[in-house]
């Protein structure tokens, strides 16, 4: 029976690690495609630095992963390594199912489904954490909308700064320094996205009995960096396309106010503890900045797709997640 059950942790490292890969070449788009667009700069360079600041941004803190571990379910007692191996395999399905379609999907609220599915169809409801869920579901819903409100100011106050410049000039500058705002944002979406499975190996480790408290141990933060810095150096192709030309033809002005927009909302979250959907957060701040350009300049039928991929992923993943914890029980 103990040796199950380590071969049971070790699955749920080796899938929390494989959606740590998975979530850093899909949303790779989050950090380089509106840099990539504008021409800032090349799609080679642009990988590596995101990889790299990937990497620094994981390693500075452990609050969002203290919070997937602590507020979807109401103890570690509650779930075992087969639940946590089912929310994995449907979060990460459906992470392979809406990169193949290039639709820019939420791994947040892919995991976030994931688990929720998995808790409801072996313990019930009662095993879910509803206050911390519903301060998740919050955080993950609020953010698009923040950044896409952020997003519209910030452009109108470069356009005042700049009023009296020529718009070549603004976007020469512009396209400069759209390599810092890049670099700050692939460190703000590390410091997020990682975190995610940190709580969830963390989580795994605790109700197994291997440790004693919900704290992120070393090894496991330096692997989930690592790995989704390598996951980010494969890049994501399909999705780059649709978060950086299809939802609004970018200037460097556009990219450089999208990004910075989206580095400030992101890591403002992780200060709070807070998991956001990184992918929306920034195709909300494209949005944004697009509007205050002009509104009729963002197609928005591209926005009602990641809408509908939007309010599809948590029931689709705990649909996903049941499903693989149902087949699972016929076997362990």
């Amino acid at each position: 029976m103990l040796e199950q059950a380590s071969i049971l942790i070790f699955i749920v490292i080796a899938l929390a690690l494989i959606f740590d890969f998975v979530n850093g070449f899909h949303d790779t788009a989050n950090a380089i495609a509106t840099c990539v667009s504008t021409r800032a700069v090349s799609p080679a360079v642009a990988i590596i630095m995101s990889a790299i600041l990937n990497f620094a941004g994981a390693m500075i803190s452990t609050g969002v992963a203290k919070t997937i571990g602590d507020d979807i379910v109401q103890s570690a007692s509650m779930v075992n390594e087969v639940i946590i191996i089912a929310a994995l395999a449907g979060a990460i399905i459906w992470n392979l199912i809406t990169w193949w379609f290039g639709m820019p999907s939420s791994s947040s609220h892919a995991l976030v489904g994931g688990i929720i599915g998995a808790v409801i169809i072996s313990v019930g409801f009662m095993g879910l954490n509803g206050y911390g869920i519903l301060k998740i579901f919050l955080s993950l819903v609020l953010s698009p909308l923040a950044a896409m409100a952020i997003g519209w100011i910030i452009l109108h106050i470069i356009f005042a700064i700049c009023h009296s410049m020529r718009p070549a000039t603004v976007n020469d500058n512009c396209n400069r320094l759209q390599v810092i705002s890049a670099a700050l944002m692939a460190f703000a979406h590390g410091s997020n996205d990682a975190q995610k499975s940190m709580g969830i190996i963390t989580l795994a480790l605790l109700s197994g009995g291997y440790i004693g408290a919900l704290e992120v141990p070393t090894f496991v933060k330096i692997s989930c960096a690592f790995t989704m810095a390598l996951g980010t150096s494969f890049g994501g192709w399909k999705i780059i396309r649709t978060v950086g030309g299809k939802i609004f033809r970018m200037q460097p002005v556009h990219g450089f106010s999208a990004d910075l927009n989206s580095a400030v909302v992101i890591f403002g979250a992780t200060l709070l503890h807070l998991p956001v959907s990184t992918t929306h957060v920034v195709s909300g701040s494209i949005m944004g900045v697009g509007a205050a350009q002009r509104v009729k300049a963002v197609h928005w039928d591209v926005a009602r797709q990641m809408l509908v991929a939007w309010l599809m992923t948590i029931p689709c993943t705990a649909i996903l997640s049941a499903i693989v914890y149902l087949i699972l029980h016929l076997f362990i």
